[in-house]
């Protein structure tokens, strides 16, 4: 799974043509390290139709701030260059899913 950071965002997640869906995450954070499998599948599996990416909060404090994310993980799915949905928490991969469909 690919990682921005607040250098390349606006590149990668803005800008990008398919919808993204960015999880705000952390090291220390048990239930992001958790979620590793289930967004790796994810973006093998939905790569065609949606871009997958993680974003560091403590190395990227500026995007961090700016979207206003204050729990780990956040998940913010972007369409169009603005943020469309937002979910806080781990997830099950089927929950995760439903909730992407009508973003997608």
């Amino acid at each position: 799974m690919a990682e921005v950071s607040d250098a390349d965002f606006e590149a990668e997640v803005i800008g990008a043509e398919l919808p993204v869906l960015v999880e705000f995450t952390a090291d220390w954070c048990p239930p992001c390290r958790q979620m590793a499998p289930v967004l790796t599948a994810l973006a093998a599996e939905e790569g065609d139709r949606l871009k997958v990416v993680q974003l560091d909060v403590d190395a990227n404090p500026r995007t961090t701030l700016a979207y206003g994310v204050l729990s780990m993980p956040t998940f913010m799915v972007f369409r169009g260059g603005e943020p469309v949905k937002s979910m806080v928490g781990s997830r099950p991969k089927r929950r995760l899913l439903e909730e992407l469909s009508e973003v997608m």
